[in-house]
């Protein structure tokens, strides 16, 4: 069992930068991908970005260019730069980590940050 724990969140103006981390309990070293996710009360949850294990990286729309994700294996840490922040990021923002054991898909979630872009 692994658990992810979601930090870094808060307020910030448009324009301003913010820099989340999900910490995980043990090894992410073979969670082939790792990726995070936003929701608001108006919308399902959609998805924000991923990282492999070997780093590629892949972006919505949406956020290309302003977010960037990386990942630190020996710190089982994932992170999400996000510059130049829209007021319509703002979002609960969560860190996800799927994996398939014995064919069974095991998909682990964060409880989640807040993420307030306003002026």
């Amino acid at each position: 069992q692994v658990q992810l724990v979601e930090s870094g969140g808060g307020l910030v103006q448009p324009g301003g930068s913010l820099r989340l981390s999900c910490a995980a309990s043990g090894s992410i070293f073979n969670f082939p991908s790792m990726g995070w996710y936003r929701q608001t009360p108006q919308k399902q949850r959609e998805w924000v970005a991923g990282v492999t294990s070997g780093g590629n990286t892949t972006y919505a729309d949406s956020v290309k260019g302003r977010f960037t994700i990386s990942r630190n294996n020996a710190k089982n840490t994932v992170y999400l730069q996000m510059n130049h922040l829209k007021p319509e990021d703002t979002a609960v923002y969560y860190c996800n980590a799927p994996r398939v054991v014995a064919g069974i898909l095991n998909d682990y979630w964060g409880q989640g940050t807040q993420v307030t872009v306003s002026s």
